[in-house]
């Protein structure tokens, strides 16, 4: 038995020690600038990786189906105080294993099969847990959509609120993977009130900005509030349930046990009070104004190198660029970049074309860079530099991607993580 307690993966399974550390030199050696990512702390990967994980428990601190659960419910009471505290809300459920889980369960709680919804449009920005169609949201709910200005590339508030007066919906969302405005929640929660809907406020990527005070709260005018403590909040992979009014507790302690989910993930909870805790540090505000400070200096290196922006700029992490212009596609230009060194992912811009072979849009996001310590003049020649590959000629592509390798490679070389 002592071979199963103390056998490393290295020695007990080669193969996947290979991966790990290849991914590990992945990180190192690459700039990320996916807008859904970011690169937790040491104490966050201690906390994923302790025994913790193999405690299972269902049901609630204090109200367990399972003996032994007193330290699983000091962590999962430490993450609901920290949430409630960072967020300035009433109740916090911190058991969804993921954003989309959480949106289920607002679903599953909320609504009945049928039910309409209206939320921002996928290629707009939105979220596929909101209502598309090859999702269990919207296979099982009757979705619709508004989207953006063709001119301005932001939210079109009048066609939100005709098409809330034309469909009547039960719920009202908001919020999604690619939109790079700010948005007002105070007029959509006015539109939502006005045909009688709940208004649900998906705040996913701007978790972290929302938390550090960059960027403003939905919570004073949501009904509910779902979001991933991930991304800009810097921690483990998993979703949060947020409200304002502890009223809304019974039904959705129950719409996510037993509603949606069965046992919970013990070191995972205990990872998300971690990164709650770091949070409410003073340090992670700077950090947040350090990420709107890079992603604006990002997109206007961007716009001078000649790359279109949609919405012309950012006010939060992501940047999201338009090749329409410049004939290249966005799995082109992923390409390009990786070859170079930098992660990105193709996305839809506003309009774009429904097969995503044909996307022309890029998402990029400074998150996680930022962790590493880049910063705002660092992200001005990595934006060049991005422009320089994107927009290089046949003839001079290859000696262009050789300088942006060398770029890389010194951003990295000064910015390691995990160094110790």
């Amino acid at each position: 038995m002592s071979e199963h307690f103390n056998s490393l993966v290295t020695d007990s399974d080669p193969l996947i020690a290979s991966a790990l550390q290849a991914e590990l030199q992945r990180q190192q050696n690459q700039i990320e600038l996916i807008a859904s990512e970011n690169i937790v702390s040491r104490a966050v990967l201690e906390t994923l990786g302790h025994a913790m994980t193999n405690k299972t428990l269902e049901g609630y601190p204090g109200k367990r189906f399972h003996g032994g659960g007193q330290h699983v419910d000091t962590a999962e009471q430490a993450a609901i105080d920290r949430a409630c505290e960072l967020f300035g809300c009433a109740y916090a459920n911190v058991q969804p294993h993921s954003g989309s889980q959480a949106n289920l369960a607002v679903f599953f709680a909320l609504l009945k099969p049928g039910d309409r919804v209206l939320s921002l449009d996928l290629a707009a920005g939105g979220h596929l847990s909101h209502g598309l169609g090859a999702n269990l949201s919207g296979r099982w709910f009757e979705a619709h959509h508004y989207g953006v200005d063709r001119d301005t590339g932001t939210i079109d508030y009048e066609q939100v609120a005709a098409r809330a007066h034309e469909i009547k919906p039960r719920l009202l969302i908001t919020g999604g993977s690619a939109y790079p405005r700010q948005i007002d929640f105070e007029r959509l929660a006015a539109i939502a009130q006005s045909v009688d809907a709940l208004f649900l406020v998906d705040m996913a990527h701007i978790a972290g900005l929302v938390a550090g005070g960059v960027h403003p709260s939905p919570i004073p005018h949501a009904d509910i509030v779902t979001c991933t403590t991930t991304k800009t909040l810097r921690g483990p992979r998993g979703g949060l349930i947020l409200a304002r009014d502890a009223d809304w507790a019974r039904r959705f302690q129950s719409s996510v046990f037993p509603g949606v989910q069965g046992s919970i993930h013990s070191q995972v909870i205990a990872a998300k009070a971690v990164c709650l805790g770091e949070a409410l540090q003073p340090s992670f505000a700077q950090y947040t104004r350090s990420i709107v400070d890079n992603a604006r200096a990002l997109s206007e290196a961007l716009q001078d190198g000649g790359i279109t922006v949609v919405s012309g700029g950012t006010d939060t992490h992501l940047v999201l660029l338009d090749f329409s212009a410049i004939g290249l596609l966005g799995s082109e230009a992923e390409g390009r970049l990786d070859r170079v060194g930098i992660t990105s992912n193709k996305n839809p811009i506003p309009f774009d074309a429904a097969n995503p072979a044909n996307w022309v849009g890029l998402r990029l996001g400074v998150a996680a860079a930022t962790t590493r310590g880049l910063d705002a003049a660092s992200f001005r020649q990595l934006g060049h530099t991005i422009a320089t590959v994107l927009t290089a000629s046949d003839n001079d592509q290859q000696a262009r991607e050789s300088a942006a390798r060398d770029t890389v490679a010194a951003l990295c070389g000064a910015h390691p993580i995990y160094s110790h």
